[in-house]
């Protein structure tokens, strides 16, 4: 017979945390209810609040008055989520998951109220929402959520060396496992089966390999290709490896041969770029001091065009270089066990060539603490 204590679970001085913390945002903002909305496995929002991963389209109304309610959209995910959950009042969407999260709201005496909103709601749910309860009013509340879960706990913290952990191990796999001949679309079973037997998951596989003396791809790529590495070839990677909603991101270069000149050149600018924003962070610290701090790699001749750094699962902060910043981002102060990603993705200006070099930390009073172990070097193949 399945039960909760076969998975991995969170305390429940944990979660009782956490709930209190939601009732902290709905006295603060004088609502009376708040609506999260998550979608796909290991949707972070509900897996927090819950400690169930969450199903396709899933639901969970927290109110001020009255137990919550998880309501999921795909019955094929209802026995694990009541298995799971830590909220025992688990539904079945039916036919409509807007009408019956709707008619949850009326029959718990939420029309007329103040509802928040957390997670991208399908438009045409909001809809139903509004037309059923012409006198409720939402308000969006999803950053003032995500920025409370900026801070870690310990138990979240822990998750998140268990994933670098298997992040660092498949990475090592790939290290011994890369050679001349292989398929670049060969290379996630190396990833994965480091990874897969100690109970981790897929997170993120980007990955592209070409020549060194012929680039033409400046980032890692979401797809892989049946393209076969040779000798003189490098594969820049992203690499996530991830347990049970916590992912381990790490950025390393690998090759078939040593470098070229110019393909180190690149990859010391992108450890010195990422050094410059490590040694920046600390509690205390701003989004303003690592854009400032960045602004080596534009110095040296290069440019970054995708994010600099984002919170552990793309939370907050996520910023770019002052150079290349697609929007105004209101400034964050980095605060004491915070999970960052620090990415630099650094490029020549022609985009014919560029590599990615990074790390998962964990922000403390004086600077950073490295939860990957894996050495921060270029790594060479013998394959």
């Amino acid at each position: 017979m399945r039960d909760a204590s076969q998975f991995p679970r969170f305390s429940d001085a944990e979660i009782a945390s956490r709930h209190e913390r939601v009732m902290g945002i709905i006295d603060d903002n004088d609502l009376d209810a708040i609506l999260f909305f998550g979608a796909g496995q290991f949707s972070t929002d509900i897996y927090w609040l819950t400690d169930w991963p969450g199903g396709r389209e899933a639901y969970v109304l927290f109110q001020k008055d009255g137990a919550p309610v998880v309501i999921n959209q795909l019955f094929n995910h209802v026995p694990m989520a009541r298995v799971l959950s830590v909220i025992d009042d688990v539904r079945w969407a039916g036919a409509n998951t807007a009408a019956t999260v709707s008619e949850a709201m009326g029959k718990r005496g939420l029309s007329g109220k103040k509802i928040g909103l957390v997670g991208s709601i399908p438009y045409r749910h909001y809809l139903r929402f509004t037309e059923d309860h012409p006198d409720t009013t939402f308000s969006d509340v999803s950053n003032a959520f995500r920025m409370m879960r900026t801070i870690k706990r310990p138990e979240e913290i822990a998750r998140l060396r268990k994933a670098s952990d298997l992040t660092d191990k498949s990475i090592t796999a790939v290290a011994e496992g890369l050679k001349a001949g292989m398929r670049e679309d060969e290379i996630p079973y190396l990833i994965e089966s480091a990874y897969l037997k100690e109970g981790g998951y897929a997170g993120i596989h980007f990955m592209t390999s070409m020549s060194m003396t012929d680039p033409d791809f400046p980032v890692p790529s979401q797809f892989h290709s049946s393209r076969k590495l040779q000798n003189g070839d490098c594969l820049i990677t992203e690499i996530s490896g991830a347990y049970w909603g916590y992912s381990g991101q790490i950025h390393r270069t690998f090759s078939l041969g040593q470098p070229t000149d110019e393909w180190q050149k690149l990859h010391d600018v992108a450890v010195e770029g990422y050094l410059a924003i490590e040694n920046t962070i600390k509690d205390g610290a701003t989004t303003t001091d690592v854009e400032i701090a960045a602004d080596i790699i534009h110095d040296r001749g290069y440019t970054i065009l995708d994010d600099l750094l984002h919170g552990v699962n793309q939370s907050p902060p996520i910023i770019q270089t002052r150079k290349s910043k697609r929007h105004e981002n209101s400034e964050i102060t980095f605060r004491e066990n915070m999970a960052i990603t620090i990415q630099p993705n650094v490029m020549t200006n022609d985009e014919r060539m560029g590599l990615q070099f990074g790390e998962t930390v964990i922000v403390t009073k004086t600077g950073c603490e490295r939860l990957n172990a894996y050495p921060r070097e270029w790594v060479v193949c013998k394959g």
